[in-house]
């Protein structure tokens, strides 16, 4: 899929941070000219959950936290299978197999690959998040034939170091070079609300356009009890969720800007249309990792209002 087809307007971060800061309406129809009428579903499995040892300060899953969520090993191949197909059956043109952990083991790696190899013979383009990943696995990952790897920078460079030290910034980059290296499609996003500044927010709607990615999911984060971010429900509104979403799609023309998590909890329905009026054209449907989600007929019925077709 494919949004506007504009060439880069080679923005930079000062001339960002003014879009940013302009009246509400003009920002958004500024973002406007880089959307598109078409909105792409993709959806998910987490196909393991919790016990992870990163200290990710907004994760449900990390060890490091005290959540009480539900956890589970690596599923079953046929419980991604009957997952992969209900997505398809939502309108899901895209199914990842998403796991908890710093990142593969050499045990998971053929039984991840065989996943995504039955993902494809559905008619899903697969795609995966399972962390960082070495040079081998990228190729390996290539080889079993993933069309996009999922990887979120998660926040900008600057505020990285606030938000985890079991790894880096540069070590999320060094996954994504990887996989670019290989020939795979690249999905890269962010959790906004975690007491990033609005500078910090431009900066990281820079850092994406870097990297150039195919898809940009954004979340909202969703303050749950048990992690150092429990409390930070304040830290962004919806004016500013939308006026992030703008100058993410603005600095990232030729890339799908993705609703995903806390969408549900962060933004009415009418900021989420606004959103999809303006600046959004992709959608992770149904429920996410640790919470829970839209369901996709409503998502459906919201297209149909805003006169918005599905990808397909």
């Amino acid at each position: 899929m494919t949004t506007v087809d504009v060439k880069d307007p080679k923005i930079n971060e000062k001339e960002l941070l003014r879009l940013y800061n302009l009246p509400l309406e003009e920002l958004l129809n500024e973002a406007k000219k880089y959307n598109s009428d078409t909105v792409e579903f993709c959806s998910l499995i987490s196909a393991r959950t919790g016990k992870c040892s990163e200290a990710c300060k907004y994760c449900a899953q990390s060890a490091h936290h005290m959540t009480n969520i539900f956890t589970h090993p690596l599923v079953k191949i046929e419980d991604v299978i009957k997952t992969a197909k209900e997505a398809k059956e939502n309108g899901a043109t895209r199914f990842a197999i998403v796991t908890s952990g710093r990142g593969p083991t050499k045990a998971d790696m053929p039984i991840m690959c065989e996943m995504i190899k039955e993902i494809n013979k559905l008619g899903l383009k697969s795609c995966a998040s399972l962390g960082l990943l070495t040079q081998d696995m990228a190729f390996q990952f290539k080889e079993a034939g993933l069309v996009r790897y999922h990887h979120n920078i998660n926040t900008s460079r600057s505020y990285h170091p606030e938000i985890t030290t079991t790894h880096t910034f540069e070590d999320r980059i060094q996954t994504i070079n990887f996989i670019k290296e290989v020939g795979i499609e690249i999905c890269s996003g962010v959790i906004i609300g975690m007491g990033e500044s609005v500078e910090q927010r431009v900066e990281m709607a820079m850092n994406l356009a870097e990297i150039g990615p195919n898809s940009i999911p954004v979340n909202f984060l969703t303050p749950i009890k048990g992690t150092p971010f429990e409390n930070y429900g304040d830290k962004i509104d919806e004016e500013h969720i939308l006026r992030t979403l703008s100058v993410i799609k603005i600095a990232n023309p030729n890339s799908v800007v993705r609703f995903a998590g806390g969408r549900k909890l962060r933004l009415s329905a009418e900021n989420r249309e606004k959103a999809l009026n303006y600046a959004v054209n992709g959608i992770l449907i149904g429920n996410y990792l640790t919470t829970i989600g839209i369901e996709p007929k409503e998502d459906i019925e919201m297209l149909e209002k805003l006169g918005k077709k599905l990808y397909v």
